[in-house]
């Protein structure tokens, strides 16, 4: 259940981001819904294996090089779906930026939430 209600709030950040990116287009909260599915898979998925391989890169940089890997990653998910676009490179990292901070912000406000 609690898994249900954090995909349901990361569509809501995902729908927050549209709102404000200017880049990032959004068709509606069933596509919010899809593309917060997808992009916690690939984030489950690819993006250990990027930073694992781009560990040197990361390391040289700081950790900012972390920004460009999620930014890529949400532009990619723009890329795969229909009713989610990411317009270029850049509205990625600044969407995945804002996406991660809105959905921090919402799930620990569930979380909150859940334990009273």
């Amino acid at each position: 259940m609690k898994l249900l209600i954090i995909w349901m709030f990361n569509a809501i950040a995902l729908i927050a981001v549209a709102s404000f990116v200017p880049g990032i287009h959004v068709a509606g909260f069933a596509a919010a819904l899809l593309a917060a599915f997808l992009l916690g898979l690939v984030n489950t998925l690819i993006r250990p294996l990027l930073l694992l391989l781009t560990l040197p890169v990361t390391l040289l940089t700081l950790g900012i090089f972390i920004f460009i890997i999620n930014g890529l990653l949400f532009w990619f998910v723009g890329s795969i779906l229909r009713d989610f676009i990411v317009d270029s490179f850049w509205h990625g990292v600044l969407g995945a930026l804002l996406y991660s901070l809105f959905s921090w912000a919402l799930s620990s406000a569930a979380s909150q939430l859940m334990r009273k």
